[in-house]
């Protein structure tokens, strides 16, 4: 394993970037899949009430992950990213679908051998303040995954904290030392060398740098690729950040009210997109030079209670280009290209086109 530093620079472009992907060229198997995925809340009934219905957050998701591959997950706040995330490393269970890791469906597993399924999958989380146990030092936090796991002796288990501490950059005297004295990218950095502890696959990074400084968020960013590299790790990275995860995405999924509305790759999605509310995201985009202006696309009034979806297209009610069928016919995310996928009536019959 290698404990070389990882660049603090800016994040790469250009010729960087390809050289990057050459070095890491995702599988094109599947390492995570997720088919039909559904997460239902049940709401409280009121006396004497009918039970309401139960608020879909995510509803029918299919998504695929190669191994050594970055997805990039976008879409507004409440829209189900963060639940797509824990679905699948079933930190919550879902109410209907399949989530398969290798092949194998994990949602058919019992304790024991999610237990030992959990090594191979972890999560970085959004709040690098809050995910860290305050009353723990930084050793005992790393070490933690190592003990619950049963993962070698005293021993085995130091040496292996102290070769985490430095493929994070971070120096062997922080391991006394407690998150409260370290700023917010030391501890998304303890974070990350947590989630490596167990040397897993798949990593799910919810929200990992929104709440750093522009120039640390390049950091971890830079960093992260690094140990995409060197360990051979595959991302989930969700983020409602176009920018981060234009820069760091192989693929994007774009979410809306549950659903995943438009899949492609990094370069083609931000070239092309086709979905009207992927074009509304990215047209919010601030340009790359400033004589330089986008055309703004305007979305019509707020994302809809998802206590209340209803028939019919879910962007329908803020669509600029909606028709009546919209409103009764569910479209399904359906290929339009090599690689890209859609979910709208009028681009699938080609009457609405980037």
């Amino acid at each position: 394993m290698s404990t070389a530093a990882p660049s603090q620079g800016a994040p790469q472009h250009g010729a960087q970037r390809e050289a990057a992907a050459v070095s890491s060229t995702p599988s094109t198997t599947p390492l995570i899949e997720a088919r039909g995925l559904r997460k239902y809340f049940e709401r409280p009934r009121r006396f004497l009430a009918e039970r309401p219905p139960p608020l879909r957050a995510v509803d029918g998701v299919d998504l695929h992950i190669r191994a050594g591959e970055t997805l990039g997950l976008v879409g507004e706040s409440g829209c189900g990213k963060s639940t797509t995330g824990r679905l699948l490393l079933r930190l919550i269970e879902p109410s209907g679908g399949s989530i398969l890791h290798h092949g194998e469906d994990i949602t058919q597993l019992g304790v024991a051998a999610m237990r030992s399924k959990r090594r191979a999958m972890q999560i970085v989380f959004q709040d690098p303040y809050g995910s860290l146990n305050p009353r723990m030092r930084v050793e005992d936090i790393i070490t933690e995954p190592l003990v619950i796991h049963g993962v070698g002796d005293a021993a085995s288990r130091a040496r292996r904290v102290q070769q985490l501490l430095e493929l994070v950059s971070l120096p062997t005297a922080a391991l006394s030392r407690y998150p409260h004295e370290f700023s917010g990218g030391q501890r998304q950095r303890i974070g990350i060398a947590r989630a490596l502890a167990l040397e897993p696959e798949f990593i799910v990074a919810d929200e990992a740098v929104s709440a750093l400084d522009v120039s640390v968020q390049a950091q971890v960013i830079n960093l992260m690729r690094q140990l995409q590299r060197d360990l051979k790790l595959t991302y989930l990275f969700i983020s409602h950040n176009l920018a981060v995860v234009r820069n760091i995405s192989d693929r994007v999924a774009v979410m809306y009210l549950g659903r995943i509305v438009e899949i492609a790759r990094s370069d083609e999605l931000f070239a092309r997109p086709l979905h009207p509310y992927t074009q509304s995201l990215l047209a919010a985009l601030p340009s790359d030079h400033p004589a330089q202006r986008r055309t703004r696309v305007i979305i019509r009034g707020d994302m809809p209670d998802p206590k209340s979806v209803g028939v019919g297209c879910r962007f329908a009610s803020r669509c600029p280009h909606a028709q009546p069928r919209c409103q009764t016919d569910d479209p399904a995310l359906a290929a339009v290209r090599d690689g890209h996928q859609v979910a709208c009536l009028r681009v699938a019959d080609g009457s609405l086109s980037p």
